[in-house]
């Protein structure tokens, strides 16, 4: 890059540029920014949009004027709510409408998914994972082992990282031996950002005679996906982040068409035939697609923000989303390489730079990251800190600005000029 190139890449006016020439930009006026912050986490809390909100208090009016009716007289009906949503959310990650159902948590769908998809037999008992992916994943997949009467040490293959950051797509298929039965990944690992190439692992572990199911918690809503064409057996997320659905929102999953046949692991009378549901029949009949991997009631003033925050999906493209997601990654690691790379700053990034091997955040490692991360949030910018020296910056495309990304540079420069961050310990708060 010339000397002309990186000043003009420096320079304030540039991002100002970016800005006028983007096309979502007015997307950002829809969403409650907090007063005075650059806001870069939505990549673990997504912020709250007007459209959700007004479809939240849009259902507390409804229970308060409906009652009971509201199962049936909402609008929509909130008995079949989820599956209303699921029109919604289904093109979000390339698939078929029936493929997808909003209900359960993150790791409460992954046990479901494990009750109903891990059948160990005396040849292929083993349970694919790796060492990178969000904890509770792997807490859930040793709790599917025991219950089987087998130990991690037993049943667990869990592919290592040869830098610490990201996981080799030939280290995870090698891995893919005669006795596993099912591998869990994740689309993108939570640390580096890292997103996997998930047509070319399921492709290798259905030619294995494996089944594969991916945690889309970081790339849902961030990075289109093809689960139906790319024959993925199964996949669950949060809808928390970059969907919008707020705190402990509803999750979603996903069920491949092939596997319709397939009982629930964990039944229960949501995941019933809606036809037949209030025949409270003692025989099961599950509900045709996804929806019969439902288990109880949906928590429906949990449900009702993503009936926003789709909304806003739905208008905006989760093609125009990525690709500004992607221009804004990439301007953020160019600043970053072009001022902060070198002494006295000695910041490094540690997210792949393809594109193709990038989600929606970026892992800015720094040897005084927790306490930087402090410093940050006193500035007014909100990060998240993951150990050991990681700050993760998500700049969401749909209301974060080229502008933000070049001030979070002038802080992260400024933090260490003036030696800021020697003012904080070196413990991360209890919620980093």
């Amino acid at each position: 890059m010339s000397t002309g190139e990186v000043e003009k890449l420096s320079s304030e006016v540039y991002a100002r540029q970016l800005d006028k020439a983007d096309e979502l930009a007015n997307f950002r006026e829809r969403f409650f920014i907090p007063p005075g912050n650059i806001y870069m986490d939505g990549n673990s809390l997504g912020l709250l949009s007007r459209d959700a909100e007004e479809t939240l208090l849009k259902m507390l009016a409804e229970w308060k004027q409906l009652g009971i009716d509201g199962w049936t007289k909402g609008t929509p009906p909130w008995f079949s709510l989820s599956e209303e949503l699921s029109n919604n959310l289904a093109p979000l990650v390339g698939a078929e409408p029936e493929e997808v159902i909003i209900t359960g948590s993150t790791t409460s769908n992954l046990h479901n998914l494990m009750a109903g998809f891990y059948r160990p037999t005396r040849e292929r008992f083993k349970i694919l994972a790796d060492e990178l992916n969000f904890p509770s994943d792997k807490y859930a997949l040793e709790s599917q082992l025991r219950l089987r009467g087998l130990d991690s040490e037993q049943g667990l293959v869990l592919v290592s990282s040869g830098d610490g950051r990201t996981i080799s797509e030939d280290d995870i298929i090698a891995a893919m031996i005669d006795e596993v039965a099912v591998a869990v990944l994740p689309s993108v690992l939570y640390r580096s950002g890292q997103l996997l190439d998930l047509k070319r692992l399921t492709k290798a572990a259905h030619e294995r005679g494996i089944l594969i199911g991916f945690d889309l918690s970081h790339s849902a809503g961030a990075v289109p996906h093809k689960l139906h064409d790319w024959n993925v057996d199964f996949a669950f997320w949060c809808t928390y982040k970059y969907l919008n659905g707020g705190p402990g929102s509803v999750a979603g999953l996903f069920v491949h068409r092939r596997h319709f046949e397939c009982l629930p692991g964990l039944a229960g009378w949501w995941g019933y035939h809606k036809d037949k549901q209030f025949d409270l029949a003692l025989e099961f009949v599950p509900a045709a697609g996804a929806g019969a991997w439902q288990i109880g009631s949906p928590h429906l003033l949990s449900v009702a923000p993503l009936m926003g925050s789709l909304n806003i999906f739905e208008e905006a493209g989760i093609k125009r989303l990525r690709a500004k997601s992607l221009a804004l990654t990439s301007y953020l690691i160019d600043l970053i390489d072009t001022e902060l790379s070198q002494a006295p700053y000695n910041y490094r990034v540690g997210t792949p730079r393809e594109s193709e091997r990038r989600g929606g955040h970026v892992a800015l490692e720094h040897e005084e990251a927790v306490r930087i991360n402090a410093a940050l949030k006193q500035r007014g910018v909100i990060p998240d800190f993951r150990p050991p020296n990681v700050i993760r910056l998500a700049p969401v495309p749909l209301y974060v600005t080229f502008h933000d990304v070049w001030l979070l540079v002038q802080h992260l420069k400024g933090i260490i000029d003036n030696k800021e961050y020697e003012a904080f310990p070196r413990e991360r708060d209890t919620v980093a």
